[in-house]
């Protein structure tokens, strides 16, 4: 197992139902043999461009153990997630 640091920007609208839309792909990862570690909201900020017509985000920073495998199916489930503008998944 490594671990694994993911940063996001998430719709400042959807802070209240981030853990809803990440539980399904931390029940994975759990089922996988990883753990959540830490989470760390740093706080909503104004961007310096709109993106999805969103001028406003939340950043996100999660630290997790987890398989080096199931990394990459992590960053592929979280591209569709719509509320999340942007993110970056490295192994730490």
């Amino acid at each position: 197992a490594v671990v694994v640091e993911g940063a996001g920007l998430v719709q400042a609208a959807a802070v209240a139902v981030l853990h809803d839309l990440l539980q399904p792909e931390l029940a994975d990862e759990r089922g996988a043999g990883g753990q959540v570690v830490k989470v760390d909201l740093w706080g909503k900020r104004k961007l310096a461009y709109p993106i999805r017509k969103q001028t406003e985000g939340q950043y996100v920073l999660l630290d997790t153990v987890m398989s080096p495998d199931y990394s990459a199916e992590l960053e592929r489930n979280v591209r569709f997630l719509e509320p999340i503008l942007r993110y970056l998944v490295t192994l730490k």
